[in-house]
C-alpha cells in the first residue's frame, strides 16, 4: 500500500512538474498592425505545422504590405495574399500563396468562436484532404462564432488583445467580392516572450484559450 502510494505521488509529481515547465517554456505573440489598430494573437503548439509556418512567413516579412482582401461584416475578415502587394497581381487576389499547401490540422479541441485564427483554403472535391492554403488566414469576427466551419478548416491561433480592431475592419465599406474599397494593409511583429509572462501581460488562461 504504501509503495503504491509512493508511485501515484511520483507521477503526480512529474505531472505537475510538466505542467510548470510548459507553462515557463518561451512562446511567441504575434501582432498585425493596421491602420485601424493592432490585433495581437497566438499559436498553437497543437497545429505545429501551421505555427512553424505562420511565424517564418511573419519573421520574413512576407505579410507586411498584404490586405484584409475579404472582409464580411459578422462573419470574418481574411488576409495573406502576396498578390495584394503593391504592385501585385490586383487582378488576381484572393487566389495568391506560396508554392505550396500545408497538410490540415484540424484538432476539435479548437473551434471557431470570435477571434479564432485559422488557415483558408480551396474547398470542394478538388482538396478532398482539406490542405491549407501556404499563407492566406481568416480571422472569425462574429461575435457568436462560426460553428458551421468546425472541423472543416484548421484553426492554428486565438486573438489574445484587439478583438475590437476586428470589428472595426468588418465595418469599413466593401465593394465587389467583399473587398475593402479603401486598403486595410498589415504589417506583422513576432515577439518572443515566456507562456508566463504572455499569461499575465495578455490575460490568457492556456487552459482555455479560447473561453473568455
Amino acid at each position: 500500500m504504501k509503495k503504491f502510494f509512493l508511485i501515484n505521488s511520483l507521477i503526480f509529481f512529474i505531472m505537475i512538474s510538466n505542467d510548470l515547465n510548459a507553462q515557463k517554456s518561451d512562446d511567441y505573440v504575434v501582432t498585425i498592425s493596421t491602420k485601424l489598430g493592432d490585433i495581437s494573437l497566438v499559436l498553437f503548439d497543437e497545429t505545429p505545422k501551421h505555427k512553424e509556418n505562420f511565424l517564418k512567413l511573419a519573421k520574413d516579412k512576407f505579410y507586411d504590405g498584404t490586405t484584409f482582401h475579404r472582409v464580411i461584416k459578422n462573419f470574418m475578415i481574411q488576409g495573406g495574399d502576396p498578390n495584394s502587394k503593391e504592385g501585385g497581381k490586383t487582378n488576381e487576389i484572393g487566389m495568391g500563396g506560396p508554392s505550396y499547401l500545408i497538410d490540415a490540422e484540424i484538432n476539435p479541441k479548437f473551434t471557431h468562436v470570435k477571434g479564432a485564427v485559422a488557415a483558408a483554403r480551396t474547398g470542394g472535391p478538388g482538396n478532398p484532404q482539406k490542405k491549407s492554403s501556404g499563407s492566406q488566414f481568416y480571422i472569425v469576427q462574429n461575435a457568436t462564432g462560426t460553428p458551421h466551419l468546425n472541423k472543416e478548416y484548421s484553426i492554428f491561433g486565438q486573438v489574445i488583445e484587439g478583438l475590437d480592431i476586428l470589428d472595426k475592419i468588418a465595418d469599413v465599406q466593401k465593394g465587389a467580392m467583399d473587398r475593402p474599397v479603401e486598403d486595410i494593409r498589415m504589417t506583422v511583429k513576432v515577439e518572443k516572450m515566456s507562456k508566463v509572462d504572455i499569461a499575465k501581460k495578455y490575460n490568457v488562461d492556456w487552459e482555455n484559450i479560447q473561453k473568455k
